[in-house]
Order: structure tokens, then C-alpha cells, then sequence
């Protein structure tokens, strides 16, 4: 592929933007060379302005469950912009979105909308702070909660990737007030508790982390991470930010039973625009302003366009089933990689989840932050670049999870599996 003018196009971006961008793991800085500049997308493909196409499977990291330009979404879109793109006011599709919502996902009994992941962990930690009057916060090592300074601490996704887990300009005494231990370790978080327990406000937690790659909870995890929050008064925050609606249509809490304090839910619920929620229970939610002391607000928190695109898209999943027809669809390409990995003699972890998966370079099993590190990273940039540069759009990154859409043709499919062949034989001969 000739990537000339996303090449040039990436040199002037960086006079202008750090790094050349605006997130971090776009710049390809953990697997080398220039990101290609994208110029549009439509269904499962993405374009960039040197007129290549991908089949892409990062879908802006997990909103877009029917793909690009899908038609609900954009005439949603289009009616409301064509009446107004924000008015600081209440609109009924800010109700409307927010019923949608707490019915999809019953633990959420009350929801305030918000503009990102960032903010909806952000205010979450702050309501649990609020509520219990405890100021520590446990969270597991290898996730990340965005960037804000009380969970920029251990975290994963482009932090990880930049070898820059503890961000500079986090406040010392603010990094002190959270707890790291790793993720699916029981006795940690046992003895965490019992040693201060009653300075714990709440632990937060991925159900499913996704920002190590996707990793799974061991059996009975979550049963013991719920019954110890319980025993210590300590609220239980579950942020499905990209678990929401992607592993399953009620989100990770659905599969493992688990019945969360708060719930931070975005990507899939914004149909590709920002936004994002809060919610949880009535008497929690009900120290959120204006109707209790703990103060949160933003300009344009629910505007008209977020919550038509949001409508749109949660509607459209329920109606026609989208999440059980993309389970079924990842189900397919995870084995026919799996099986591609096995015949190249490349030892993989594959980890599936719903229309999630993750591909790690490991012969042993992947269950936190430490296993994910001990992956072979040289092993992923070979396969990144290769399977690039046969028109495969992945994340760029170990650390990320992939995502399929409804648009994702059987054809895209076999496309996939065909490509990984040739990029784990390029990993296989690298190695000898």
C-alpha cells in the first residue's frame, strides 16, 4: 500500500497537535511507523486519504455495533441537527435516551448523561465519595478509567502502551488515595479490605477488562469482589464504558450476575457521538445535583444530536438482536484465527467476548496486567503491520481489544482469517 500523503499529511499534524493526535494510541508510537489519516468510512471499511481501504475492526473502540454510516444513526442525526445542535435545556430525548437505558440495564435505576467515559468514571468515583464519606478508591491494575487524576494510576490502553502507567502532573496526595492490586486476585483484595476497609469508598472495576486487552474474570471473582464490598460498606462500580452493549445486550453485569452500586456506561449508547452515563441506585443517584449536595454538570451534557444518535442505535440493537448475531459472528472469525494461528505454529491466547476479542502473543494464559505484559510485543508488531498492510484496520496495539459490527460481511470474514494466516507465517518465520 502507498501511504504517502497520510505520511505527510502526520508530519504537519504534529506541528500543530502533540504527537500529531488527539488520543495517545492513535499514533502507532507502541508498533512503529505512520497511522494512516482517515478519510471516511462506510459499513465495515474505512478509507484513508491515499485512497487505501481497510476492513476495519476498531470501529472508533467499540461504538459502532452496525458500522459506519449506518442509516438509523445518520438520519437521527440529521433530523435533529436540521432543529438544533444544543440548547443548555431540558429536551424529551434526554428522558427518552435515559429510559432506554435503565430498562437495558436494571441495576441503573436513575442516569445522568455526560460527554465521555472520563467524565462518567469521574463523577462516578466523586458520588461514591460523596455517599459513603470515605475518600479511597480500589481499582485493579491494567484497567483504565480514563484520565483523570485519581484512576491515571497503573492504568492500561495507551498508558500502558507508552510505558507511562503513572502520568506526570498526577497530585501525590491524589495517586495515594487509590489502591491498585491486580485484577482477579481474591486474597488481594481480601487483605486490601481488611487492612482498610473503612477508608474505602468503592472499588471500580471493567466486569471485562478491555484496556489490557480483553481479559476475563476467573469463576467466582465477581461473587467475591460483590460480597466484600458488601461486608465493608464500600459501593461496587461497575464501568462498562466498552463492555456496554458490546458484551452482551445488558453488558458484562448481565452475563456474570453481577448487581453493581453505579454503572458507567458510553460508546455503544452514543452511536458513534460523545456521550456517556452515569446511574445506579435511586438513593445513590439522588445526592447527584440538583436533587442532592454532590455537584456535576456540563453545557452540553444530553444535547439533541447525542441523544438522537443514542436513541438510534440502542433501539436498532434491541429490535434486531445485533448483539446475539455478533456473538455468533465472532464465534466464527475467533476460530478460524485460532485455527490459522495453530497451523503457522504461533502460540496465542485468543480471548472472545461477545462482538469483543483479542489476540495475545503468549503461550500461557492471559489473566492480568502482569501475563498481558509478558506477551510477545515484537511477535504483535509483525502481525500489526502485516495484516495493515493487506487491508486490515486492528488496534494498534497489544494492550486494545477489536471489535466486530453487523456490517462485517462473511466475506470480510474469510478475508480476516485468510490475511492472519500470512501475518502468523511472517511471525512464525521472524522467529526462526
Amino acid at each position: 500500500m502507498i501511504h504517502t500523503q497520510s505520511e505527510a499529511a502526520f508530519t504537519e499534524a504534529k506541528n500543530y497537535i502533540p504527537g500529531g493526535v488527539n488520543s495517545p494510541v492513535r499514533s502507532f508510537r507502541s508498533v512503529g511507523g505512520v497511522p494512516p489519516i482517515i478519510a471516511k468510512g462506510k459499513g465495515s471499511k474505512i478509507y484513508d486519504i491515499d485512497g487505501n481501504e481497510y476492513i476495519d475492526y476498531v470501529l472508533s473502540y467499540g461504538p459502532l455495533l452496525m458500522g459506519h454510516v449506518p442509516d438509523c444513526v445518520t438520519e437521527a442525526i440529521k433530523t435533529a441537527a436540521e432543529k438544533g445542535t444544543s440548547y443548555g435545556a431540558p429536551t424529551l430525548a434526554e428522558t427518552e435516551l435515559a429510559k432506554l437505558v435503565c430498562r437495558l440495564v436494571p441495576s441503573m435505576e436513575l442516569v445522568r448523561m455526560v460527554n465521555s467515559g472520563t467524565e462518567a468514571t469521574m463523577s462516578a468515583l466523586r458520588l461514591a465519595r460523596a455517599y459513603t464519606g470515605r475518600d479511597c478508591i480500589v481499582k485493579f491494575v491494567g484497567c483504565y478509567h480514563g484520565h483523570h487524576d485519581s484512576l491515571l494510576v497503573k492504568a492500561g490502553s495507551g498508558a500502558t502502551t507508552l510505558g507511562v502507567p503513572d502520568s506526570p502532573g498526577v497530585p501525590r496526595a491524589v495517586a495515594e488515595t487509590t489502591i491498585t492490586i491486580p485484577f482477579n486476585d481474591i486474597e488481594a483484595l481480601e487483605q486490601v479490605f481488611a487492612e482498610r476497609g473503612h477508608e474505602i469508598a468503592a472499588v471500580i472495576m471493567e466486569p471485562t477488562p478491555g484496556n489490557m486487552g480483553l481479559v476475563l474474570p476467573k469463576e467466582g471473582f465477581h461473587e467475591a469482589l460483590r460480597a466484600i464490598t458488601r461486608k465493608y460498606g464500600a459501593l461496587l462500580i461497575c464501568d462498562e464504558v466498552m463492555s456496554g452493549f458490546r458484551s452482551a445486550q445488558g453488558g458484562s453485569q448481565s452475563l456474570y450476575d453481577i448487581d453493581p452500586d453505579i454503572t458507567c456506561l458510553g460508546k455503544v449508547i452514543g452511536g458513534g457521538l460523545p456521550v456517556a452515563a452515569y446511574g445506579g441506585r435511586k438513593e445513590i443517584m439522588l445526592q447527584v445535583s440538583p436533587a442532592g449536595p454532590m455537584y456535576q454538570a456540563g453545557t452540553l451534557s444530553g444535547n439533541p444530536l447525542a441523544m438522537a444518535a443514542g436513541i438510534a442505535a440502542l433501539t436498532y440493537m434491541e429490535e434486531n438482536k445485533v448483539c446475539e448475531k455478533l456473538e455468533s459472528l465472532c464465534a466464527i472469525l475467533v476460530g478460524g484465527l485460532e485455527k490459522a494461528a495453530k497451523t503457522a505454529g504461533v502460540p496465542v491466547q485468543i480471548h472472545r467476548l461477545g462482538s469483543m476479542f483479542t489476540v495475545f502473543f503468549s503461550a500461557k494464559p492471559v489473566t492480568d496486567f502482569a501475563s498481558a505484559c509478558a506477551c510477545d510485543l515484537e511477535a504483535f508488531k509483525i502481525y500489526f503491520h502485516s495484516m495493515l498492510e493487506q487491508g486490515i484496520y486492528l488496534p494498534p496495539s497489544q494492550f486494545e481489544t477489536n471489535f466486530l459490527s453487523l456490517a462485517h460481511s462473511p466475506e470480510d470474514i474469510q478475508k480476516t482469517i485468510d490475511c492472519a494466516a500470512k501475518a502468523f507465517a511472517e511471525v512464525a518465520a521472524a522467529r526462526k
